[in-house]
């Protein structure tokens, strides 16, 4: 289970999204091209769960 808030990036947004890492990758991934204008990719998005968790 892994979790990830947009403000832990830099954004101003309430935005957190926890699941299994793949969901998270997906909708993380979602919220921040939609949201935010950043198309992150998943290799991006798995260095953040990376960091997280270690």
């Amino acid at each position: 289970m892994v979790k990830l808030n947009c403000s832990d990036y830099g954004f101003e947004c309430d935005y957190s999204i926890e699941g299994d890492a793949e969901k998270v990758l997906e909708e993380f991934g979602a919220h921040t091209e939609n949201e935010h204008g950043i198309d992150y990719s998943k290799e991006a998005l798995m260095q953040f769960i990376l960091r997280k968790t270690t």
